[in-house]
């Protein structure tokens, strides 16, 4: 169920959205040029965050890093994770998003993360590959979107 609030942020009117689905505007924010700042738990359960691309493929959010990275061995030992994505040309667009990786996939690996460089940096092939790094995409099922619409 949608919950609307109406708040005055700045002089400016805010709508704020907290919803279990992703709809346009989100979908809009996961796909653009935008960095997620993914959030993990350590062993200690301490938050560990990282920056990083994002993507979406109509069910969940995808996440294309290297297996052995702190943040993937941190979901596989907790699968919780929280996502917060600010618009590059408008920051009071952001969204939160707290869910689980339900996935761990090599599978469309490369093809995805040169889609991403594509759209991150403008360049048809991801230029930081290495021959000694295992590329995994994360999946992550949302539970909870927090949507504030300028």
């Amino acid at each position: 169920m949608t919950i609307l609030l109406l708040k005055y942020l700045l002089g400016r009117k805010t709508i704020m959205q907290i919803n279990r689905e992703i709809d346009e505007s989100v979908i809009q924010l996961l796909t653009g040029k935008n960095f997620a700042f993914v959030a993990t738990l350590m062993k200690d359960g301490s938050p560990q965050i990282t920056p990083t691309w994002i993507d979406f493929d109509g069910k969940a959010i995808l996440i294309n890093t290297a297996e052995g990275r702190t943040k993937q061995k941190n979901v596989s030992r907790d699968s919780r994770v929280s996502i917060s994505i600010v618009e590059h040309n408008n920051p009071y667009n952001m969204v939160t998003i707290r869910g689980k990786v339900i996935e761990q996939t090599s599978k469309g690996v490369d093809e995805h993360i040169d889609k991403l460089a594509k759209r991150y940096l403008g360049v048809d092939k991801y230029p930081f590959r290495s021959p000694t790094e295992k590329r995994v995409i994360l999946k992550v099922q949302p539970e909870s979107v927090f949507h504030m619409k300028p």
